[in-house]
């Protein structure tokens, strides 16, 4: 008699604002600038582009293009070797982590569940992070290259549909059980994502957030605790 395969549990997780306390984009875009021998006002100008494209409704698939538009030419293994030293810093800085997020990480490990990242930044920002996490699979944005640089480019940056679509992939190709399922997210971009599995929680302070965690019987878990955001 042939056996059905048992489809196995997984636990996603977005990373900027919920596994970790900071945006690792603009944390890395900055320390980047500076190792690279730029004024601190480099990265200001940098952020404060971004910034106004999103408050001019830009969507923010968009802005993440934008962003990786300043990386056009750059080495990626040089990229990739400065994220680790990034990474080594954020570290020793403390309360990078949300230990709670952390605590889920290795609860789900210890299920047995698949844990996977599933994020709009890029995979030298994550390479770390996942690494450090004992994550089993990446899903993130992943900016176009050539001859070993980046081009500038981005074809489908990981947000928002994108995180859901890339999931429903996994979930085929891995056999996963999405009503088993547990997705983390602190942002009204991983809603997708957190619609799909069994049960969903919510990360950080978000107003939106929240009322959509109310509406679901989500759970509510803070971002960072709080003598940290006194002192931050």
């Amino acid at each position: 008699m042939r056996r059905t395969p048992t489809r196995r549990a997984a636990a996603f997780f977005d990373v900027d604002g919920t596994v970790i306390n900071v945006t690792s984009m603009f944390r890395f875009l900055e320390y980047r600038l500076a190792a690279e021998g730029h004024p601190p006002s480099a990265y200001r100008h940098e952020r404060q582009r971004l910034k106004a494209m999103t408050a001019a409704g830009v969507p923010r698939a968009e802005t993440n293009r934008a962003y990786f538009a300043s990386y056009a030419g750059a080495d990626v293994r040089e990229i990739a070797r400065l994220a680790e030293d990034w990474f080594r810093d954020e570290l020793r800085s403390g309360a990078f982590f949300n230990e709670h997020v952390v605590a889920a990480v290795r609860e789900h490990q210890r299920d047995g569940d698949l844990v996977v990242l599933v994020s709009g930044s890029f995979r030298a920002c994550l390479a770390p992070i996942a690494r450090h996490l004992d994550a089993d699979i990446v899903l993130c944005s992943d900016p176009d290259t050539a001859d070993g640089t980046y081009t500038g480019r981005v074809e489908v940056p990981m947000i928002g549909e994108a995180k859901a679509e890339a999931v429903r992939t996994l979930t085929t190709r891995g056999a996963l059980d999405l009503a088993a399922s547990t997705a983390y997210g602190d942002h009204v971009s991983d809603l997708p994502l957190l619609r799909m599995t069994g049960r969903a929680v919510v990360v950080g302070d978000d107003p939106v957030m929240r009322e959509q965690a109310r509406r679901h019987g989500w759970p509510l878990w803070p971002r960072t605790p709080a003598d940290t955001l006194a002192a931050g």
